[in-house]
């Protein structure tokens, strides 16, 4: 299992990370919502819980929950700017169907 992240995801983890002065990584998870069934949610995390999985990817640590894992296995996470818009964007190759706004996927 493993989840991993591309140079430009990374360097954005880090800089956020230094800006917020704290924090061990990244957490990546999925949540019952939006149009196609699960979203993706991220947010900063300070310490892992005994049942997360933390992954290494260009020296920045990915924590995911077990339930989120098994959605999540083989995911690459991008950071895209696209105009004026820049955001987080998901590879998972566990999605067989994405809505039109990239954040909800269903499995």
């Amino acid at each position: 299992m493993t989840i991993s992240l591309t140079p430009a995801a990374a360097r954005h983890v880090e800089k956020s990370l230094r800006k917020r002065g704290s924090g061990i990584g990244l957490r990546l998870a999925v949540k019952t919502s939006g149009c196609s069934g699960f979203a993706y949610a991220l947010e900063f995390v300070d310490a892992a819980n005994a049942e997360d999985q933390c992954f290494e990817s260009l020296g920045v640590t990915v924590v995911v929950d077990p339930r989120s894992l098994v959605m999540l296995d083989g995911t690459e996470l991008d950071f895209v700017r696209e105009g004026l818009n820049e955001g987080f964007k998901f590879h998972n190759p566990n999605a067989t169907a994405n809505c039109g706004c990239g954040e909800s996927f269903a499995v």
